[in-house]
């Protein structure tokens, strides 16, 4: 993303703060910014490939824009779509494209429909202050995924001087002028943490996440429901979350549609649970890094997990608390899909012989995941952590 965002002509830095000499990332946007005819390498990550190409729409001129083999799978229509009612020109509707932009952009209306992503209605909202006339997006699907997210970005957008009106449901009205500049201290990844969160529970130990906010729009905070229908415990006091298991596990009827990064550890979870999880409402993960749906089921039953797959979701029957029975008859597949990985380290803690085939895909969002990992084993050797 900063490759990206450097190739427009932003100038983003490592300094030094100026109150106690912390590393901190400075951003400073350009006045203009400028194609990239030369390309931008998205690889595989959903927020580069999406979040980028409305900037790049503010860019007169031609950018192109390619990434991994698997991201040419991954929805992008829509997003492109939008950016033709605004006048510009894509080749295609989904990665490798060229995108064309005009010297001046129109609207404001745009109408797409962003069931499959909730990040296609994020990009143009970031983007649209700038925009000539500002934007009125219109959400033409049914449902949208991790609708938190957008309230998320919205959230963003007012405290930097953004007028936005979400008054009506499903259109978000984005007035034309300066975004400000604003110090931010980024909350920890809380989808990203929840797998540490699984592995005190699966473990018979405690795992406690330091920083995790009182009030937060992250959809991975709805972990810790998660936890609690599961039977799991946790206590959040100041900024320290701590889960473990208060006993057996059960199964629960789980709908993830606000939060559907959390399905690959919460399916971890459901297989030492006692009876059925039924996880339902994340469909549009099957655009994901991979089909996450087909993945997991694939993965899981190569286990002994006996898995349905359902139109919107999963159907587990857990193993139990010891996931007696369950054995490895190959390496677990990671499809390059960090998420994926990490369902594998949580069902390694208590399955045997677990080996999976790619932990570089860990890479995408968490690089020292490995290292995070056997450091949180190693502080709880000898206590079943």
């Amino acid at each position: 993303m900063i490759d990206a965002l450097c190739a427009l002509g932003a100038q983003i830095s490592d300094e030094p703060s100026e109150s106690d000499g912390s590393p901190i990332l400075v951003v400073r946007p350009p006045d203009a910014f400028q194609a990239v005819p030369s390309g931008i390498d998205c690889g595989l990550a959903g927020t580069v490939m999406r979040f980028v190409p409305p900037i790049a729409a503010l860019a007169p001129g031609t950018t192109r824009f390619f990434g991994d083999e698997r991201a040419g799978e991954r929805p992008m229509a829509p997003l492109l779509d939008g950016l033709r009612q605004l006048g510009a020109e894509a080749d295609a509707d989904s990665l490798p494209f060229t995108l064309t932009a005009p010297h001046r952009l129109r609207g404001p209306e745009v109408a797409i429909d962003s069931s499959a992503s909730s990040q296609f209605v994020s990009a143009l909202l970031l983007a649209a202050p700038r925009l000539p006339h500002g934007i009125v997006l219109h959400h033409t699907g049914s449902t949208v995924p991790s609708a938190p997210h957008i309230a998320m970005t919205v959230a963003m957008l007012r405290a930097r001087g953004v007028e936005v009106d979400d008054s009506r449901p499903g259109v978000w009205r984005v007035s034309p002028g300066v975004i400000a500049a604003r110090d931010q201290r980024i909350e920890p990844d809380l989808t990203n943490a929840s797998v540490f969160l699984a592995a005190g529970v699966v473990s018979g130990g405690r795992v406690t996440v330091p920083g995790w906010p009182s009030l937060t729009t992250q959809p991975g905070d709805h972990i810790r429901h998660v936890l609690d229908a599961l039977g799991a415990r946790y206590e959040l006091v100041g900024d320290l979350l701590t889960a473990h298991a208060a006993g057996p596990l059960h199964g629960a009827d789980l709908d993830l549609h606000a939060a559907s990064e959390l399905t690959p550890v919460v399916a971890a979870l459901a297989v030492f649970a006692e009876g059925t999880t039924v996880i339902r409402g994340v469909g549009h993960i099957r655009g994901h890094e991979t089909d996450r749906i087909a993945a997991i089921a694939r993965e899981l039953a190569s286990l002994g997990v006996h898995v349905d797959e359902l139109d919107d979701g999963l159907r587990i029957e857990g193993a139990g608390f010891e996931g007696t029975g369950l054995r490895p008859t190959r390496p677990l597949r990671a499809y390059a899909d960090h998420r994926l990985a990490h369902l594998a380290a949580i069902v390694g803690l208590k399955v045997p012989g677990v080996v999976l085939d790619d932990i570089a895909a860990v890479g995408k969002t968490m690089p020292d995941f490995t290292t995070r990992w056997d450091a949180m084993l190693a502080a709880g050797a000898g206590t079943r952590a």
